[in-house]
């Protein structure tokens, strides 16, 4: 009787690891209502129809087991989910969605089954369904309900950003990060000023204006194409994402979305936009590649090898 006991036990155990390959089940999944009062491991909340339309986000909050979705500024979706464990840590920070393959195995695990896989970064972390015990406990991707890992995956498409928090925030307001945009000529900084956008033609933009290196850079496709230097960055603390929306302003100026990633309270853009001096140029080419579901990010950590891979383009990671 003990034995059997032992057995049984060891099994369970074993199917919660985050070591279980091919032979891993998988939590289908339970829809419930929009503000449910308990919110167990595997329970989704899911109302696209409330936001048809527009560019989506995706927050995933490690310390809350959760992952929220917005679509316009809207949030449509929320999910519980089950990220790294201990020594498999998810990685925090922006990403943008690298491929999809809803039938995928993985390469680095021979055998294990990631159904509605969505890549983040090429070295192995995705967001697929799989097995949710209720804490951490994947090789470092997150782990969806079944049915909402299905859902999830059509609502979203390459390039579509991901940010990955090792906190509780989430996006708060739609803020105007266009007046950044605005620039001025006076005072333009002396610098190097690349912008070749043959690089990568197409595909999903990204701009990081970066104060440690008093330089703005653009990214399409995970490709830099463009950076200038940028006067007027002092006083950033910490680093903050923003996702273009569909919708603009009465003057025209495009809405999008803040998401505070790393930091303490998103930075004034009207204040800053005041005091920043961009090359006109460069500027006006930004603008023109700025389109719903563009990511800005505002941080005073530098461009560097610790931040960015040229292979996989996380676009801001944290330590």
């Amino acid at each position: 009787m003990h034995r059997r006991q032992f057995l049984a036990t060891s099994i369970a155990l074993l199917l919660a690891s985050p070591f279980a390959g091919a032979s891993e089940s998988f939590t289908q999944g339970r829809q419930v209502a929009p503000m449910p009062k308990q919110f167990k491991a595997g329970d989704y909340v899911w109302y696209p129809q409330i936001s048809p339309a527009g560019p989506v986000v995706i927050v995933v909050s490690i310390p809350e087991q959760q992952l929220f979705v917005f679509r316009n500024g809207v949030r449509i979706g929320r999910s519980t989910v089950s990220t790294g464990a201990q020594g498999h840590s998810t990685p925090t920070g922006v990403f943008t969605i690298l491929e999809k393959n809803a039938t995928h195995e993985s390469s680095i695990y021979k055998g294990a089954e990631m159904p509605h896989m969505q890549r983040l970064t090429w070295g192995g972390v995705a967001m697929h369904a799989g097995l949710l015990p209720g804490y951490p406990a994947s090789h470092g991707c997150v782990r969806l309900p079944e049915d909402f890992a299905a859902k999830l995956y059509e609502v979203t498409h390459v390039g579509t950003t991901v940010i990955i928090a090792d906190n509780s925030s989430g996006p708060g307001m739609t803020t105007n990060p266009g007046l950044v945009f605005a620039g001025t000529t006076a005072g333009v900084p002396a610098g190097a000023i690349v912008w070749q956008p043959e690089k990568a033609p197409n595909g999903p933009v990204s701009i990081i204006i970066s104060a440690a290196d008093g330089a703005g850079y653009i990214y399409r496709n995970g490709v830099e194409i463009g950076r200038a230097p940028i006067t007027g960055l002092k006083g950033i603390r910490g680093s903050y994402a923003f996702s273009a929306l569909a919708t603009v302003d009465a003057s025209g100026r495009r809405d999008w979305l803040s998401i505070a990633s790393v930091g303490r309270r998103v930075p004034n853009l009207k204040e800053l936009a005041t005091r920043i001096s961009i090359d006109p140029t460069f500027l006006a080419n930004a603008r023109k590649l700025i389109t719903p579901g563009t990511s800005l990010i505002v941080t005073d950590a530098p461009v560097n090898a610790t931040t960015r891979s040229s292979s996989g383009f996380n676009i801001l990671t944290t330590s």
